[in-house]
C-alpha cells in the first residue's frame, strides 16, 4: 500500500503558540475565541493608529493656511501681503503646535528606532522636520535668513497623509484574514434531551449534535448524520461550486449551508477546526519574514545611513562653496525629506500581506514564505499519484480466489476485517464493497500497518495480511501469478494471505483526475517537468504517466524510498518540489525544495509541508507556481521602484542640477508620499493578475 493517514498522529504545527485560556469556557472553544479576540484587538489596534494619523493630518491641514498665508516666501510669490506687529511669533506659535503635535509621530518613532540601534524612516523624517524647526526658530529670533516654516508645516501634512494612505492598505491587505475569523455564527441550534434550543458558539462541545437550517453557517468542523445539501465552502477552500452532502460526509466550519437542512455531529471546534488552523498559519506566513524581505530590511537600513551622510555632505559642500547657511540647510533638509525609504519600507510587507490572505481564501496555505518564493525556480515537481492526479476512491472491480476453499465474499469479509483499522484509500474501497454487498463485517484484532506494504491482523484466529505486490518483494518471497482478467495497467491489486497462505487477490481501480491533464500541460508550458511517483507496479505506472503526457514515472516506490527519489533529482541539478499527503510523505516532503502537502476537507497540518493545498487539485499546484511567480515579481518591481526613486532623487535634492533645476523640500515631500502610494497600488494588483 502507496499511503497511510493515521488519524491518531494528525500533527497540529498550526497550533502552537495559541493554547491560551478563557476561564469559563470549554477547551474546545478557547483558542477559537482568543483568536477572534486576538484578531479583533490587532485590527482595533491598527485601525486606532490609523484613525490618529487623519485626525492629525486633518488638524493640522487647518492649521497650515494661516501658516501659508503669513509665510514672507509665499507672500512674494502671491503678491498678497500680510503684515502686523508680531506676526513672525504668530507663525512661530502655529508651527510649533504643528511641530509638535503632528510630528509627535515621527520623533516617537525616531526615539523606537534609536532604542533597537536600527535607525530607518522614522528616523529621517525626524531628523529633517528637526532640523528645519530648529532653524526656523533661529531665523524667527533674529539669525539672518528665511525660515522654513511653510515647508516643515506641508512636509508633515505630507508624512502624514502618506502614513495614512499605507496603514489604511496594510489593513486592507488584511481584511481576508478578518473576514475568515468572523465567519463563523454566534448562535448554534443543537439538540438536546430531544429538543432543539440555541447556545452560543462558545458552548459548543465536541461530539454535540447540530441542526444547521438552510442558509446558515456551519459553526463547527463536523460530519453529517442526517440530510443533504449543497455547501459552500468557496471562502475556505476556494472551491467555487458549492458541493453536495449527504450523510458521514465531513463538513467545514464556516462554509454555508444551503437548501437542505442538515443534522451534524461536531468533531472539531476551537484551536482543533480548520478555520482555526488556517488563521494561525496565515498569521504565521505574513510575521515570518522571507530572503526578499530581509534583503528589503537592509537595503532600507543603508539608504537611511547614505541619506544621512549625503545630506551632512551636502551641507558641508554648498557653505564650503560659499553659499549662505540658510541655502545650505534647506538642501540637507530637502536630501534628507526626499530620500527616506518610506516605500521601500512597505514594498514587501504589503505583497506579504496582501499575496497570503489571498492565497489561503483560494484553498493554499503557505508555511513558508522563502519556499513559496522559491516555486517561481522549479524545474522538476514529482507528484505523488493517489490522491493527487487521482481521486484515490478506489472502487472494487474484481475479487478473484486463489484457493478454491475460500468463497469471494469470504475474501471480501476477511480484508473487510483487517482493512477497518485503516484510513487507506483501498481499505475505503474494500469496505464500501461490503457494505454495498450487505455483507457482515468481522471483527478483528492485533492490527499493524506496514508502511507502503499493507496491513495485517488476526480475524477468527487466524493471521491475515491484505497487502499490495511489495509485499512479496520485502518478505523475498515468491508472488502468486495474477489473473490474466485483472487489468495491470490500471487496476491495483492487493493480495490476501491467510495464515502466509495467499487465498485471494482483489483489484481496485482509480480514476484520473479531471483537471490532472491540463495541469500537466501547464506545467510543460512553463518548461516544469513533472514526474510520477508511485508504490503501484511498472504497468500502472506507465499506463497513468502516458494517459497525462508525463515526463517519466517512479514506480514500485517505498515510503522510505521517496526522500532518496527527490535526492537524486537534486543531485541533477533539478530544483525539485514534491507533492504528498504529508504523512508518510514527510521525510520527501521536507527533503524537496518546495514540499507541497495535498488534503481535501480538514486534514491541512502537515508537519513538514512547506504549502498546503486544501483541494488536493493538480491545477492548484499550477496556480500556486503561477501566484509565487507574480508574487515575486511584484516584490521585485516595488523593490526596484522605491530604490530607484531614491537613486534619482537624492542627487536632484542635494543640487546637481543647480541652477538649472532645485527640488524644493515640500517637493521631495510629494514625490516621496506618490512613490508609497504607487507601491502600494502596486501591491493590490495582485489581487486581479
Amino acid at each position: 500500500m502507496e499511503h497511510q493517514h493515521n488519524q491518531n498522529k494528525h500533527h497540529q504545527h498550526a497550533d502552537h503558540g495559541h493554547d491560551h485560556d478563557h476561564a469559563h469556557d470549554s477547551p474546545a472553544t478557547q483558542s477559537h475565541m482568543k483568536e477572534r479576540d486576538h484578531a479583533g484587538s490587532q485590527d482595533a489596534h491598527a485601525g486606532h493608529h490609523t484613525h490618529d494619523f487623519l485626525i492629525r493630518f486633518w488638524i493640522c491641514l487647518i492649521i497650515t493656511a494661516p501658516v501659508l498665508l503669513l509665510s514672507h516666501m509665499i507672500q512674494q510669490w502671491s503678491g498678497i501681503t500680510i503684515k502686523f506687529a508680531g506676526d513672525s511669533y504668530v507663525l512661530l506659535m502655529l508651527s510649533s503646535f504643528i511641530y509638535f503635535y503632528g510630528g509627535m509621530p515621527f520623533l516617537t518613532g525616531m526615539v523606537r528606532e534609536l532604542k533597537r540601534a536600527n535607525p530607518g524612516m522614522m528616523t529621517l523624517v525626524a531628523v529633517a522636520i528637526t532640523t528645519a524647526y530648529i532653524y526656523s526658530v533661529a531665523v524667527a529670533f533674529g539669525l539672518q535668513g528665511m525660515d522654513f516654516f511653510w515647508e516643515l508645516a506641508t512636509l508633515i501634512d505630507i508624512m502624514l497623509l502618506g502614513h495614512w494612505l499605507e496603514m489604511r492598505s496594510q489593513m486592507a491587505a488584511s481584511r481576508a484574514l478578518q473576514s475568515l475569523v468572523a465567519l463563523l455564527p454566534s448562535i448554534v441550534h443543537i439538540e438536546r434531551d430531544g429538543q432543539v434550543t440555541d447556545i452560543s458558539l462558545q458552548e459548543l462541545k465536541k461530539d454535540d449534535v447540530l441542526q444547521v437550517k438552510p442558509g446558515e453557517k456551519i459553526p463547527a468542523d463536523g460530519w453529517v448524520m442526517d440530510g443533504i445539501s449543497y455547501v459552500n465552502e468557496s471562502m475556505l477552500t476556494g472551491e467555487s461550486d458549492p458541493i453536495k452532502k449527504v450523510k458521514n460526509d465531513t463538513l467545514i466550519g464556516g462554509a454555508v449551508n444551503g437548501d437542505g437542512v442538515l443534522r451534524v455531529q461536531v468533531s472539531g471546534t476551537g484551536k482543533d477546526s480548520y478555520l482555526n488552523k488556517i488563521v494561525t498559519m496565515v498569521q504565521s506566513a505574513q510575521n515570518t519574514k522571507s530572503k526578499t524581505e530581509n534583503l528589503a530590511s537592509q537595503v532600507a537600513r543603508w539608504l537611511t545611513i547614505i541619506s544621512i551622510s549625503v545630506g551632512v555632505v551636502t551641507f558641508i559642500v554648498w557653505l564650503s562653496a560659499g553659499k549662505d547657511l540658510s541655502f545650505a540647510l534647506e538642501r540637507m533638509v530637502t536630501v534628507m525629506v526626499t530620500s527616506c525609504p518610506h516605500a521601500l519600507g512597505v514594498a514587501i510587507p504589503l505583497v506579504v500581506a496582501v499575496s497570503t490572505s489571498l492565497s489561503a481564501t483560494h484553498g493554499l496555505l503557505i508555511r513558508n514564505r522563502t519556499a513559496f518564493e522559491n516555486a517561481r525556480k522549479l524545474t522538476t515537481i514529482i507528484f505523488d499519484k493517489t490522491g493527487t492526479l487521482t481521486k484515490g476512491a478506489h472502487e472494487v472491480q474484481q475479487i478473484l480466489p486463489l484457493d478454491q476453499n475460500f468463497t469471494a465474499d469470504e475474501i471480501l469479509q476477511y480484508a473487510a476485517a483487517v482493512q477497518q483499522h485503516s484510513e487507506h484509500h483501498i481499505a475505503h474501497g474494500i469496505l464500501k464493497k461490503l457494505k454495498d454487498s450487505n455483507l457482515t463485517l468481522w471483527p478483528s484484532q492485533d492490527f499493524i500497518y506496514i508502511q507502503g506494504v499493507g496491513v495485517s491482523g488476526l480475524v477468527k484466529g487466524k493471521k491475515i495480511v491484505a497487502a499490495g505486490p511489495n509485499y512479496f518483494r520485502q518478505e523475498q518471497k515468491e508472488q502468486p501469478a495474477i489473473p490474466e482478467s485483472i487489468n495491470q495497467s490500471t487496476d491495483t491489486v492487493n493480495f490476501l494471505l491467510i495464515d502466509d497462505q495467499p487465498v485471494g487477490v482483489i483489484s481496485l481501480a482509480d480514476t484520473i483526475r479531471e483537471t490532472a491533464r491540463q495541469a500537466i500541460a501547464d506545467l510543460k508550458a512553463m518548461h516544469i517537468k513533472s514526474f510520477l511517483l508511485t508504490g503501484d507496479n511498472d504497468r500502472i505506472a506507465a499506463a497513468v504517466a502516458t494517459q497525462l503526457n508525463m515526463d517519466g514515472y517512479l514506480a514500485n516506490v517505498l515510503p522510505h524510498e521517496k526522500q532518496q527519489k527527490v535526492i537524486e533529482f537534486q543531485q541533477k541539478g533539478e530544483i525539485v518540489a514534491m507533492t504528498g499527503d504529508g504523512v508518510n510523505d514527510a521525510p520527501a516532503l521536507a527533503m524537496a525544495d518546495v514540499g507541497i502537502a495535498v488534503g481535501s476537507g480538514t486534514d491541512v497540518a502537515a508537519e513538514t509541508a512547506d504549502i498546503i493545498l486544501v483541494n488536493s487539485d493538480p491545477k492548484d499546484v499550477v496556480q500556486m507556481i503561477s501566484f509565487g511567480r507574480a508574487t515575486y515579481r511584484k516584490m521585485i518591481q516595488n523593490l526596484i521602484w522605491a530604490v530607484g526613486y531614491n537613486v534619482i532623487a537624492i542627487p536632484l535634492a542635494a543640487g546637481v542640477l543647480y541652477p538649472t533645476f532645485m527640488l524644493s523640500p515640500e517637493m521631495g515631500a510629494v514625490l516621496m508620499s506618490l512613490s508609497t502610494i504607487i507601491v502600494a497600488i502596486n501591491a493590490q494588483f495582485l489581487r486581479v493578475r
